[in-house]
């Protein structure tokens, strides 16, 4: 069989960044042509590009900026250039590939743009890094036959094969050009001065969703180039559909350009008003308040000494201990960890000295550390909760998170809070035997977490964290053995966190539905690394959330957090988390 279109791995000639941008990067690859049937690409066209060492799973769609074919006798290839934007982790690791490294590329894919009939007045638009697939359909006209309108945040780039009769550039800050946004260039009278009779665009949606609107006002013909997040990038997984006139298209096989008479876009989201002061991270939980909504982890953080001279221990909103059970214990048997994709398994066994030793020895460390101190207490029958609750309300600790994640001797092993009864049970029990604020830590291994979350609130709980690690197994390919002695162990880090997310907006969800005097807060956990995980969880309804294995490679992950929310909540014009909080169920 012929192959039309090359998948391989091909060596960067050059990758570096573009003067006066700080986040945009021009890469450049040559493909071998080996198929006579592969060909070049073709303005409008894009390629599923990735790092060959990455730590993404998928490729990213990025559209060509430029390409040159050279034939040798047999040998034909073609150099292929793109302008990326660095935004996530995927196009961070393309951005800064060196001369000679290895990239994953598929393509070229998707359709062209419409050429122009040889008497059309033509308009072209491109915004921000969407200037990139419009400059190289721009290059294969002919010279001056066409306006051309550029768009940026701040500073231009992309322009150097733009030879138009009349080149505008405006820029938000004022930095070059016109100041402002595109309709202080591009407005539907400027259409009919001009008497364009065809646009070609790419940019933001908001962009595309103007232009649509100003081409029909004119009554002008226009082909918009859409971006949309991609899996596969032929067609195959459906993930990147948008509704149009014509029903549910793939941008990836029927785009990514479209005449914008079929589109049919979302409203835009009001814009919002940055804050001029900075916000209050504060949060109060249960009676307590701690300076930011950002908690390490228990059995990430040990005591809360753990990192001391690697971070600034400070930094944490509140430290939640190991766990703790009432008498020491030395943990499981055998391997303990192993790394799995995007996270990893764990069999360690609550592992501590017993709480008399660690209310005598650790306890008074932590209280001086300066973050708030929750002890998390776990065991194995009512009475040892009941008893390290008493033990613990004696104490200055700010809060009990009980931990019913650990196997219930009477029931056989199963864990207190995989059904109602037992939670309850449980929850009741340490609730008589504190005054303490408690917060009871979920299993996400529930058959019915809603159901427990609420048995937990009737019997007491004054907050709700969740969730605990999903149960998870590893085997041992050379032995064909489990990995772990006890089989099944506990799976966390990010690749958990889209379950941990929806279990906490399930709970929060459910919640609300009693009577405001009955509700009581969530805490998040589940793969949090990032400020922008963070603030899902608390838009999911979390008044906090926890942050676990993401300390263990970046032990300044809660500086890091905090300081994205910040910037988050100063560009979107929020005080408080409160002013966030739950509004995904809005």
């Amino acid at each position: 069989m012929s192959l039309t279109q090359f998948s391989g791995t091909v060596a960067v000639d050059f990758c570096r960044a573009v003067e006066g941008q700080r986040d945009v990067f021009l890469l450049q690859v040559t493909i071998p042509l080996i198929e006579k049937t592969q060909r070049s690409p073709v303005p409008g066209q894009f390629y599923m590009i990735r790092s060959a060492k990455s730590r993404v799973q998928f490729n990213r769609p990025i559209s060509v900026y430029s390409c040159s074919e050279t034939e040798c006798g047999s040998e034909r290839k073609v150099a292929v250039q793109f302008l990326i934007l660095q935004k996530g982790e995927g196009t961070r690791e393309l951005c800064h590939l060196s001369s000679g490294e290895s990239m994953n590329i598929m393509g070229p894919v998707g359709n062209a743009f419409e050429p122009p009939a040889a008497d059309a007045n033509v308009c072209i638009v491109g915004g921000g890094i969407g200037v990139a697939p419009v400059a190289n359909f721009a290059s294969s006209l002919k010279p001056l036959s066409y306006d051309f309108y550029a768009s940026f945040k701040t500073g231009s780039y992309g322009l150097e094969h733009v030879n138009a009769k009349t080149l505008t550039v405006t820029t938000d800050d004022g930095s070059v050009g016109i100041h402002g946004m595109l309709p202080a260039a591009l407005t539907a009278d400027v259409i009919r001065q001009k008497k364009y009779s065809v646009i070609y665009a790419c940019g933001p949606t908001p962009m595309l969703a103007y232009i649509q609107s100003i081409a029909q006002e004119c009554g002008v013909t226009a082909y918009l180039s859409v971006e949309h997040r991609m899996l596969c990038g032929v067609g195959a997984c459906l993930g990147c559909t948008i509704q149009t006139k014509q029903g549910v298209l793939r941008v990836c096989k029927d785009g990514p350009v479209f005449n914008a008479d079929i589109l049919q876009f979302e409203k835009p989201p009001v814009r919002s008003v940055p804050l001029n002061e900075e916000p209050d991270l504060s949060v109060t939980i249960a009676g307590v308040t701690f300076k930011n909504p950002v908690f390490a982890a228990s059995g990430t953080f040990g005591y809360g000494e753990s990192y001391s001279g690697f971070a600034d221990v400070n930094e944490w909103g509140a430290i939640c201990s190991k766990g703790t059970t009432l008498n020491a214990r030395d943990g499981n048997e055998g391997e303990r960890v192993i790394e799995v994709a995007s996270g990893d398994i764990n069999s360690i066994g609550l592992q501590n000295p017993g709480l008399h030793h660690v209310i005598e020895n650790e306890l008074p460390k932590m209280l001086t550390l300066g973050p708030a101190a929750i002890m998390n207490l776990a065991g194995s029958d009512l009475e040892s909760y009941a008893e390290g609750a008493r033990l613990l309300d004696k104490t200055d600790c700010a809060m009990i998170e009980l931990n019913i994640s650990c196997p219930n001797v009477k029931a056989g092993g199963h864990a207190w809070g995989m059904n109602c009864s037992a939670a309850n049970e449980c929850v009741s029990a340490v609730r008589k035997a504190t005054t303490k604020p408690l917060m009871v830590k979920l299993t996400p291994n529930a058959p019915d977490l809603r159901a427990v979350a609420l048995a937990c609130i009737e019997a007491g709980a004054d907050v709700l964290s969740l969730v605990n690690t999903f149960s998870a197994t590893a085997i041992d390919i050379e032995t064909g053995k489990p990995f772990f002695k006890n089989i099944r162990a506990g799976m966390c880090g990010p690749a958990i966190k889209p379950l941990a997310l929806r279990m906490v907006y399930d709970v929060v969800e459910e919640i609300n539905k009693l009577p405001k005097e009955k509700r009581v807060p969530v805490v998040g956990i589940g793969g949090i690394a990032t400020w922008q995980d963070a603030v899902e969880f608390i838009m999911a309804g979390a008044s906090a959330v926890q942050v676990g294995t993401a300390v263990f490679t970046n032990p300044h992950v809660a500086r890091d957090i905090t300081d994205g929310l910040k910037a988050f909540m100063k560009r979107k014009g929020y005080k408080t988390i409160a002013d966030f909080c739950g509004i995904a169920h809005d």
